[in-house]
């Protein structure tokens, strides 16, 4: 018996595995025009090809809830029509192999407006499809431009533009919805004192620093259906105050997650990092479960774990033992679509490859 392979139920969603797909930009849509932000054939593939390859839950990449709120003018979007009308046809996709369709809803803040990280990153010009960041304080992140800070009525439509998301969301077929609120984008840079210098009622004490990330989960879970989950990834810590620096640390986190809990978020996404570019990470196998674990031990709220998550017993290790409820595989499953269905047979599960693939895969008669 495998709990990796095991049913995992959140609210009335039964999620077939443990395994789950990690958001991952793959920065391939159209940057400007009508099909701005449109997912294309190419995405479709992606994310169907990893429901084939055995994920329990496919997980879409950071989608802006508005055009300027994209990492950059390559990512996926859901504010219109257009959009709403291509991601169902991979949520169709995503369901037809079994697999649970997810979708994480985002907006990158004072690290919007970038380039394709193998274009070197960096800033995009305005004549490039390029915008100016937007962000709690007028604090940059390093190498790029300083943000506009945003007023209380601006953050307040934000709050509604991830609402009108999460509809179209639904309404596209994904039976599960992430608030993205982790890696120095802007629900995370109201949380760090680092990026949050207001000293309005979203600046200041943890409390208030919490107030939009809370405002925008209580929104999302008023417009999505009781019975299906709402999932919250968090930087449970900016690897900042360990180092004896100002940041957000995991008691923080653990306090977010209480609130977070009692708002009807159903798991913890827990990943770290992003805030502060010089940051020293001890970057190593496993390396940000112990976080998952700790949020998972102080509020009994599930959570996911992420990060250098490879070896398929080392990865039942951290369901079997309670440590998280999921592991999110992010460029893994890059490297293997099939990861999950390889996984298995190591473990002795069977394993449900699509019949189509029976030949190559089951042992001969």
């Amino acid at each position: 018996m495998s709990t990796l392979f095991s049913t995992l139920t959140l609210r009335s969603l039964d999620i077939p595995n443990r395994v789950w797909m990690s958001p991952m930009c793959t920065y391939s849509a159209a940057p400007s025009g009508p099909e701005a932000g449109v997912p294309t054939d190419f995405h479709l593939t992606h994310l169907a090809s990893r429901a084939a390859g055995g994920a329990g839950l496919v997980m879409a990449e950071a989608t802006g809830v508005r055009a300027d709120g994209r990492i950059s003018p390559w990512d996926l979007g859901l504010w219109n029509d257009a959009q709403q009308e291509a991601f169902a046809r991979i949520t169709a996709a995503i369901s037809a192999h079994g697999a649970v369709p997810a979708i994480q809803l985002a907006h990158a803040g004072r690290k919007a407006s970038t380039n394709k990280p193998w274009l070197g990153g960096g800033s995009v010009a305005d004549t490039e499809h390029g915008w100016q960041p937007v962000g709690p304080s007028p604090a940059p992140f390093h190498g790029l431009p300083v943000p506009r800070e945003l007023t209380t009525g601006e953050i307040a439509a934000l709050v509604e533009d991830f609402a009108a998301s999460a509809r179209r969301a639904l309404a596209a077929g994904f039976k599960v919805v992430e608030v993205h609120g982790a890696h120095g984008y802007l629900i995370n840079s109201f949380l760090s004192p680092i990026s949050n210098q207001r000293t309005d009622e979203y600046g200041g004490t943890t409390e208030n620093r919490m107030r939009f990330a809370l405002e925008v989960v209580d929104a999302v879970r008023a417009v999505w259906p009781e019975d299906l989950p709402v999932l919250f990834r968090t930087s449970a810590t900016d690897w900042t105050a360990e180092q004896g620096g100002v940041g957000w640390a995991e008691d923080d986190t653990v306090l977010l997650a209480k609130e977070l809990q009692q708002r009807g978020v159903d798991l913890l996404d827990v990943s770290t990092g992003g805030m502060a570019h010089d940051a020293v990470i001890p970057v190593e196998s496993h390396y940000q479960v112990r976080f998952a674990a700790k949020v998972r031990e102080a509020t009994g709220l599930p959570t996911g774990a992420v990060g250098l998550i490879t070896e398929p017993a080392r990865a039942e290790e951290v369901v079997a033992t309670g440590q998280a409820d999921a592991v999110l595989l992010g460029r893994e499953l890059l490297r293997d679509p099939y990861w999950a269905h390889h996984a298995a047979q190591e473990l002795g599960v069977d394993s449900n490859w699509p019949e189509q693939y029976g030949y190559a895969v089951r042992p001969r008669r």
